[in-house]
């Protein structure tokens, strides 16, 4: 896959989460106004909060640190697809799923100063979340596993290659 469509495919990704991530905000606050409404009763309510800190509202306040930190890890991804020739479309389509769950809240702290979340799970006591979060979240586990396989998948291209250069091939071939 050549770099244009390397980025072309991670932006495409991040395109798609951050309008499905706007999207759902845009109806979580104008349908949730009045209250908390259960949607899988005693698992997942739909409740709004307005944040601005990260994840239990660490950070509360700090708006720029976000906004600064989304914007370079979203760079830092960008340039690494498009420098890492080989890597697999998976990878950049995970990658491009966490730059957009970034760039989905990023727009919500520039725009607002803070961040609509509104899943709630009820079974247990966990920050209330967002489809960006959903996105982030999902994206980084997806990208360590594929990252990690296609890691060790050229390891053992180079072992496979080293085994049939250098010294032991030559004695290799001599025995056959």
């Amino acid at each position: 896959m050549t770099g244009s469509r390397r980025i072309a495919a991670f932006a495409g990704v991040a395109a798609c989460a951050v309008a499905l991530d706007q999207v759902s905000k845009a109806w979580a606050r104008e349908a949730l106004a009045g209250g908390s409404v259960p949607f899988i009763p005693g698992v997942l309510d739909f409740s709004l909060i307005m944040n601005t800190g990260a994840a239990f509202s660490i950070g509360s306040g700090s708006t720029w640190v976000f906004v600064v930190l989304a914007v370079a890890i979203c760079l830092g991804l960008a340039i690494w697809v498009a420098r890492e020739r080989e890597m697999p479309v998976s990878l950049v389509c995970a990658l491009g799923a966490v730059a957009g769950g970034g760039l989905g809240n990023l727009v919500d702290r520039v725009v607002a100063g803070r961040v609509t979340d509104f899943f709630c799970t009820t079974f247990i006591d966990f920050p209330v979340f967002n489809v960006a979060d959903i996105f982030v979240t999902c994206g980084v586990v997806i990208a360590f596993v594929l990252a990690w396989r296609w890691d060790a998948a050229r390891e053992a291209e180079d072992d496979a290659g080293a085994a049939n250069t250098g010294p032991n091939a030559e004695n290799a071939r001599k025995e056959n």
